[in-house]
């Protein structure tokens, strides 16, 4: 077993104190440091580390100065601005959009075409609330249909811990760009682990918020049947909360809204929680778990243990049941028919098999020929799987688990057209349930694996429990604390 602690030999680089978000907020507030000043030295990490990792492929330079400089103006005018103003970011190019910027979802054709996103996202304009300055596009596999960042339109998005390796999907150029320091935070969302996954592979934390925590308007009101959710991912647990407190409103229209948290998020990340019951699931029904990510959960129980919590094994029945990826299958390909119907609609003329990659026109094939009915009655069984397993949670606080199978896979490994398929197969038999049950879950860096590759380890608390999930992220980070630990490909300060 790889030595877990933070402080090991094999940790990495130290951090030279670059600053989360909060803390880039405060220099901001205080008037340490300018919008503009801030932004350039982001501007500049990614100019020396980008082109060894692509997780940045479209720059937003000129829009980004612009938005500094008017934070800029609003601070001498003694305006406060944002709970983050000041602070750089990067949002990952998928459905996040801004109108007028371009829009490409990791897809050749919109790249070819020049797209450019009609609309702009509530998201977005959160973010933009929260004073984030937004200055580049990151890397995702096309239409974030997978676990790894590799998609043809821009070329895969490296590991700054092992660059040989995957960083995971399909937020895995915003991952990138955190894990070596580009940014301290930046955008992710997660339809079947995608914000969970990354920060896993790259050594981050990664928090999934609930169902109907943060508004999809105005173009959509809940993508992939409601599995779909956005967030960030973050070298911090306050710079997560932060954000979700400035993120999570409703908006009129929507379908549906999570229940209000009692206090802020931040708040919460900062207090002690309550002794918590805890399940742990180091196994699975799909296949077999690596032995580290075994152990990681296994080291994550005897942590638990001394803080006070109850842990003992337990994970819900149904969690690995035989029919579950059938169902979710059904849904999913069903939903990318409709996106793609969209696009073409956008683009005036039809996308072909020329368009898209392999595997995203044999999933659109799978859509095409599933009936009305069939896809209400896939939607059903969900449903009845969902009530199903969150009863687990009438007796358990919180349930521990290995994020994926094994540690981060080697570029290519999942793009191989004959061994992919059963690849990803392999390493995703932990995440997507909770996407389907709409529960919060969380990826925390707690163990590293052989060859320093992050393994994150996922925890999951009952139905709109961010805030206790927050307060338990938060007593971890203080008892193993992971800032200190970067990857050899840093990008340091300056």
């Amino acid at each position: 077993m790889v030595e877990t602690s933070p402080t090991s030999a094999s940790a990495g680089a130290p951090s030279e104190n670059l600053p989360d978000g909060v803390a880039t907020a405060e220099l901001f507030a205080s008037g340490e440091a300018s919008a503009v000043e801030l932004l350039a030295e982001a501007t500049s990490r990614a100019d020396r580390v980008n082109p060894e990792i692509n997780a940045i492929v479209g720059r937003l330079d000129d829009g980004a100065r612009r938005a500094a400089e008017q934070l800029d103006t609003a601070r001498s005018a003694g305006e406060t601005g944002g709970s983050l103003a000041g602070v750089p970011f990067l949002t990952k190019d998928l459905t996040c959009t801004t109108q007028g910027q371009p829009y490409h979802a990791g897809n050749a054709a919109l790249k070819a075409a020049g797209y450019a996103a009609p609309s702009t996202a509530h998201l977005a304009t959160m973010f933009a609330e929260l004073g984030l300055v937004n200055f580049g596009r990151t890397n995702t596999p096309e239409f974030g249909l997978t676990i790894t960042t590799e998609p043809l339109a821009y070329g895969p998005a490296a590991n700054p811990w092992n660059t040989g390796h995957s960083t995971g999907g399909s937020s895995g150029g915003s991952a990138a760009a955190v894990a070596a320091g580009i940014v301290p935070i930046a955008h992710a969302n997660d339809g079947g682990g995608s914000i969970r996954v990354p920060a896993a592979n790259c050594g981050l934390f990664g928090l999934k918020p609930n169902r109907g925590r943060v508004s999809l308007g105005p173009d959509s009101g809940d993508g992939w049947a409601g599995w779909s959710v956005d967030g960030v991912v973050s070298r911090s647990v306050r710079d997560s909360a932060r954000v979700l407190d400035g993120i999570s409103r409703p908006w009129p229209g929507d379908p549906y809204w999570a229940p209000p948290p009692s206090g802020t998020f931040e708040s919460a990340a900062e207090r002690e929680p309550q002794t918590l019951r805890v399940g742990l699931c180091a196994h699975s029904d799909w296949g077999p778990v690596d032995a580290e990510c075994s152990q990681a959960v296994e080291n994550a129980g005897k942590l638990l243990e001394s803080l006070g919590h109850r842990v003992d094994y337990s994970a819900p029945d149904d969690m690995f049941h035989a029919e579950f990826f059938e169902h979710f299958r059904t849904i999913v390909s069903v939903q990318n028919v409709v996106m793609l119907s969209g696009l073409e609609e956008a683009l005036g003329r039809h996308m072909s098999r020329a368009d898209v990659e392999g595997d995203t026109w044999a999933l659109m094939n799978i859509g095409r020929e599933v009936s009305g009915a069939q896809y209400v009655s896939a939607l059903e069984w969900c449903h009845a799987w969902t009530r199903r397993l969150a009863a687990w949670w009438a007796d358990r606080d919180v349930l521990v688990s290995p994020i994926m199978a094994e540690p981060p896979p080697r570029l290519g490994e999942l793009r191989n057209p004959e061994t992919g398929r059963g690849r990803l197969n392999d390493l995703l038999q932990f995440t997507p349930q909770f996407n389907v049950t709409g529960q919060p879950a969380m990826s925390v860096p707690l163990h590293w694996a052989a060859g320093d590759l992050p393994v994150g380890v996922q925890f999951v608390g009952a139905h709109a429990r961010e805030e206790m999930l927050l307060a338990l992220a938060g007593q971890l980070e203080r008892a193993a604390p992971w800032a200190g630990r970067t990857p050899s490909l840093w990008a340091g300060t300056g």
